[in-house]
């Protein structure tokens, strides 16, 4: 066997800087009259992954906002998504995540491709739901 005898390696995309939070396959319950992955599926994991980078420095925190997520690429049934988070700011009592989120296509040459990313602002707060000052940094 030559080398040229040997089939190319399937093209692989180093994941953003960030640290991975959920993987997940997608499944046909999670689909829109399009075929493809509702949008309010995805938006569910980016507040999940979200919440759970916030862990090293929160006990319990609550969604109050996300940015504008614009889906630049569709998700479809079988794709592996993966949700990397970076914690971008850390105030008093909120802390904010960065989320990107890529689909590997699960047919064909397993393209990587970017998703969508959202910013999401959460407060940390007590056992009564009340904001608290965040103390681990």
């Amino acid at each position: 066997m030559t080398a040229s005898d040997v089939p190319p390696a399937p093209t692989i995309h180093m994941a953003p800087p960030l640290s991975p939070a959920i993987r997940v396959t997608l499944m046909p319950k999670d689909t829109n009259s399009h075929g493809t992955i509702f949008g309010g599926v995805l938006l569910s994991y980016i507040d999940l992954a979200g919440a759970i980078a916030t862990r090293g420095y929160c006990d319990r925190v609550v969604t109050i906002k996300m940015t504008e997520v614009v889906f630049h690429q569709p998700v479809f049934v079988g794709d592996i998504v993966s949700f990397y988070t970076e914690v971008t700011r850390i105030g008093k009592t909120s802390i904010t995540v960065k989320v990107v989120v890529e689909a590997e296509r699960w047919r064909g040459d397993r393209e990587l491709t970017k998703v969508t990313e959202a910013e999401i602002v959460y407060v940390n707060v007590d056992a009564d739901r009340k904001p608290t000052p965040i103390v681990r940094r």
